[in-house]
């Protein structure tokens, strides 16, 4: 009978069964709910859904997860929609309602289905319930007012997580003036709060005790209270429109929901469109700024359900492709000429850059991610760096890779720092603890980052991708937080010389990168402005074609064999996702005999090369081959990588890295430099040093013409004091005259 001293109406539900009329009696006002025939209803969809195979569903999962003590269940509303359509109407329109009597009711069924539990007198737990829905998202720059406590599903990028904390859902009260307590005071869901009484109830019931104003505080021990993180969520780039800032929403989620996602991964969130109070305005001389701000209510999402759609050993991003398209991706896999196709279809606007463009081929589509029973892994995207003279479209391949690319981020090296291109950690402005936000890299997880002016970067930034770009993590270790996050992204960036134009007089000078930089890239092409008149005619005509035809809306249009933007872009992203080639026994043992021949150095090699020393080449460069050669059989959806996928990446190599490294470009860098070549060059060092006493300032001429005594060419000399520069044991006094001085 304890019941009734809440005077409150109890009745039958059996009479009262009427959608005009709530538990009260009274008329339901929008958004009210009829109780006990709603929870009954879900009730009866958790107990009795099932597939037409007599395997009932949510009864199963919430039995088999409260035995490994997970206390909550995920329903599709798609499936609620098929079993009682007006009850997944409500559930959609007024989901604060709705979600708490589903809520009760599968904390009843759980009841049921795991009787008996293991102490005899335990209570039930309380569930929890996640949903999730095949409609189709909508845009975060959509949600609008109209949609305030509606259920949403949007898409996209988790770019910051606070910590776990707790908040009260059931609070106690205690008056400072009686000490009575108020028990079980509940706190609406979400970033509400409570605001607690002016005056104390024993006022109002004629004591003589005199309570103050606002006499009520919190008893702590007697509070209920549940798990909750705050994220930041960054709208996917692919909807942000071109020149506007990618906007936010903050989140929240509870319970079990807490720690399911890191910054960096792609999400679709299902949940409230919520607002709350926004902060207290400062003090403002006029009066009336502040009291036009008092309507004003930021708005949130509170989570109901997340999609995490970056799970797995390089996960590809989720492009959504029907069964017909499938088999149409399938039939031109296997086809001959595909190879050609797919480089074809790289920027066609630009002409020439076969090679280019076929090494971007292989970068977009990647060879395959592998996890060693150690636990090591080994990364499966592929690194390109282009270096060469201005004006031959390094940038526009840029642009189109960040286009064609399923997950592509775009940056310049000038616009980047350190922390913007892995993580930043910040302080959060509300509860002031340090949070991490990821950067490009992070968020590019899966894809593509293009970094443009590579060159103009500063060398500190540079150095802080070392990780990134082989062992594909970010190690975070500031403030506190000690974290690792995924990079798992490959890397296309362009650069300049450092005179501006490519020099073949100043050899290595050219270049003003640390060999450790250089070697994590898989292929370098040197790009030079050559002057061909025949060559320049033809740029010229392609150019003006280009302009002409601009108005033409597809590709097709243009060019005749080109795969359009929309069906290369589900092309990668299909073939990245259903297959990973593994390299055959043939082909490894090909490419095996061809590393030791680069090693030892061949007869063919030294033909090829014009010169007498053979380049060695180390580890990282035949796992780069290895990387190609999958590319390669990953466009055919290939499972194993064959002999001819072996030799394109073989040719691919000479012609890019290996390449340069013989014209001399890339001397200095990790194994681009003979073991001879590299002593002569320490012996050279070591006389410089010798010979010329700290603070002493001479010309280039006499330090040449005093070492070439000694049997040393004027090259090495050369090549050495550009070393000792970049070192900085030497140092420039004067650029005209070649004045220096020795540190």
């Amino acid at each position: 009978m304890a019941g009734f001293d809440d005077l409150g109406v109890f009745f039958n539900d059996n009479l009262f069964n009427n959608e005009g009329d709530n538990a009260d009696g009274q008329p339901l006002t929008a958004g009210a709910v009829n109780t006990a025939a709603t929870k009954r209803r879900f009730k009866e969809f958790l107990r009795q859904y099932n597939s037409g195979d007599f395997q009932y569903k949510y009864r199963n999962q919430i039995k088999d997860r409260y035995n490994l003590d997970q206390f909550w269940c995920e329903v599709s509303v798609n499936e609620l929609s098929q079993f009682d359509d007006e009850l997944g109407d409500k559930l959609s329109r007024h989901p604060m309602e709705y979600l708490k009597l589903f809520e009760l009711a599968a904390t009843e069924v759980a009841d049921e289905v795991t009787r008996p539990r293991g102490e005899p007198n335990a209570d039930v737990q309380s569930m929890q319930v996640t949903l999730n829905s095949d409609a189709h998202p909508i845009a975060l720059r959509d949600l609008k007012s109209d949609q305030i406590s509606r259920l949403v599903k949007i898409p996209g990028i988790v770019i910051g997580a606070s910590n776990v904390r707790a908040k009260a859902t059931k609070i106690s009260l205690q008056c400072r003036g009686c000490r009575e307590i108020v028990n079980d005071v509940n706190i609406n869901a979400g970033l509400e709060g409570y605001l607690l009484p002016r005056k104390c109830n024993s006022d109002q019931t004629g004591r003589q005790i005199k309570c103050p104003i606002d006499p009520y505080f919190i008893v702590p021990d007697k509070c209920e209270c549940v798990d909750f993180q705050l994220l930041k969520l960054q709208e996917v780039p692919e909807s942000v429109p071109h020149g506007e800032m990618p906007r936010h929403m903050q989140l929240y989620c509870d319970r079990y929901l807490c720690d399911r996602v890191v910054p960096g991964n792609r999400v679709t969130i299902v949940g409230i469109y919520s607002i709350k109070k926004v902060a207290k305005p400062q003090k403002s001389a006029n009066a009336a700024d502040s009291r036009a701000t008092i309507g004003i209510r930021a708005p949130y999402l509170r989570v109901v359900g997340i999609e995490i759609n970056s799970e797995g050993p390089g996960r590809a991003a989720v492009v959504p492709y029907t069964p017909d398209e499938e088999q149409m991706f399938r039939h031109l896999a296997s086809t001959p000429n595909i190879y050609e196709r797919i480089s074809r279809s790289i920027a066609p606007s630009i002409f020439g850059s076969t090679d280019i463009k076929k090494a971007i081929a292989c970068l977009l589509f990647s060879g395959s991610r592998k996890r060693l029973p150690d636990g090591l892994t080994r990364r499966g995207d592929i690194n390109v760096l282009l270096l060469g003279d201005p004006g031959t479209a390094k940038s526009q391949l840029l642009k189109f890779v960040e286009k064609v690319s399923p997950i592509g981020v775009y940056t310049s090296g000038k616009g980047s720092s350190a922390a913007g291109l892995t993580a930043s950690v910040i302080r959060d402005p509300a509860s002031r603890n340090f949070v991490m936000e990821g950067g490009a890299m992070v968020l590019a997880d899966g894809g593509v980052v293009c970094i443009d002016e590579f060159d103009k970067m500063r060398e500190d930034d540079r150095v802080a991708i070392h990780e990134a770009m082989e062992q594909q993590t970010i190690s975070i270790a500031k403030a506190g937080i000690t974290t690792t996050l995924n990079s798992r992204c490959s890397v296309l960036a362009a650069a300049n010389s450092v005179f501006g134009r490519w020099d073949d007089t100043k050899a290595d000078q050219n270049i003003d990168f640390m060999p450790t930089i250089l070697a994590r890239f898989d292929m370098i092409f040197i790009v030079k402005d050559e002057h061909n008149e025949r060559r320049d005619a033809t740029i010229a005509k392609h150019v003006m074609e280009v302009h002409i035809n601009a108005q033409k809306t597809t590709v097709e249009e243009s060019v005749e064999g080109e795969l359009s933007l929309n069906v290369l872009k589900k092309f990668i992203a299909f073939c990245k996702s259903k297959c990973g080639p593994r390299m055959s026994p043939a082909a490894a043992e090909k490419l095996k005999k061809h590393y030791v021949l680069m090693r030892n150095g061949s007869r063919e090699q030294e033909n090829e090369c014009h010169k007498k020393s053979a380049i060695p080449i180390t580890v990282r460069q035949l796992e780069a081959i290895i990387r190609i050669s999958e590319s390669l059989a990953k466009m055919q959806l290939q499972p194993f990588v064959l002999d001819v996928h072996v030799e394109e990446a073989l040719r691919l190599f000479r012609v890019s890295t290996l390449a340069a490294a013989t014209s001399g470009d890339l001397s200095g860098a990790e194994g681009f430099t003979s073991e001879e070549e590299h002593q002569s060059m320490m012996r050279l060092e070591k006389q410089i040093k010798r010979r010329f006493p700290i603070g002493a300032q001479l010309s280039q001429n006499s330090i040449v013409n005093d070492l070439t005594k000694q049997n040393f060419t004027e090259q090495s000399i050369q090549k050495v004091l550009f070393c000792m520069l970049r070192k900085g044991e030497i140092q420039h006094r004067m650029q005209r005259k070649m004045l220096y001085r020795i540190k």
